[in-house]
């Protein structure tokens, strides 16, 4: 049987404490696409998680998609510079830059990176639906989930997506993932009856539902805003007291989050 050290044993302890929590913090920060705005870095470059990682935030978002060959790379848009990802060999997409000088990097370096020296912030994988087929979007879902697996990252990721099949496909093979909606079009108690563990909507959903607010905290769901970024929806959220409040100004946020204390 393996041992740990003294050491070992402590992060480990650490890290089960963060990433089991999530349906009990409070206001807690996710970047969107890394926090890049500030810095004026590419979104989902590494570098935008690194920086997310290094201002210890709770959570930091990022976009998977599947390439012509299989390969998964992590793009907001299902175009990286005028290609289709999805119709692209990965090759031919790397031959174009991000801004920064980065590759267009895969979800196996992402995830890799997102390990590296992180305590504290989740790693926010959300699965785009595919423009090809629900079929391909649910295999490509399958092969994120492989991949986070053989780096032992699945305890540090939660999944969140716009397909509902998505999700679904997630917890049928695994049955311990932290999974999240996004498309706002269901309400807490039906998400839960899906094995789902949270709903995280655009802001103005629940601004027209804040009945959908207390259902979901009354079926210990995970609650998570998006894309939250002016001061005044910020105060919104932060006094009705959500798990994570996903912003594109983590920076900001800190501020607000600090000014209500």
């Amino acid at each position: 049987m393996k041992t740990f050290n003294t050491a070992q044993v402590c992060f480990l302890f650490l890290v089960s404490a963060v990433f089991s929590s999530c349906s009990t913090n409070i206001n807690s920060i996710v970047a969107h696409r890394g926090a890049w705005k500030k810095n004026n870095l590419p979104e989902n470059s590494i570098a935008a998680l690194r920086h997310a990682i290094e201002l210890k935030l709770p959570g930091s978002e990022f976009d998977v998609w599947r390439t012509a060959d299989d390969s998964l790379v992590i793009n907001h848009d299902a175009h990286y510079n005028k290609l289709l990802i999805e119709e692209t060999n990965y090759a031919d997409l790397i031959k174009f830059k991000l801004s920064n000088g980065e590759k267009l990097p895969t979800l196996f370096e992402y995830i890799s990176e997102g390990m590296q020296n992180n305590k504290q912030t989740l790693l926010v994988c959300e699965i785009k639906p595919s423009e090809i087929s629900k079929e391909r979007g649910k295999k490509t879902a399958v092969l994120a989930v492989e991949t986070i697996r053989k780096l032992k990252a699945d305890k540090n990721t939660c999944y969140i997506s716009f397909d509902y099949e998505i999700l679904k496909q997630i917890r049928a093979i695994d049955s311990k993932a932290s999974l999240q909606y996004l498309e706002g079009n269901k309400s807490p108690k039906e998400v839960k009856a899906d094995n789902i563990n949270g709903v995280d909507y655009h802001y103005s959903v629940f601004q027209k539902h804040p009945e959908w607010i207390q259902e979901a905290k009354n079926h210990k769901m995970i609650l998570n805003a998006w894309t939250v970024n002016e001061a005044k929806d910020m105060d919104w959220i932060i006094a009705h007291k959500f798990n994570y409040i996903t912003t594109n100004e983590p920076e900001l946020l800190i501020q607000r989050i600090k000014s209500k204390e």
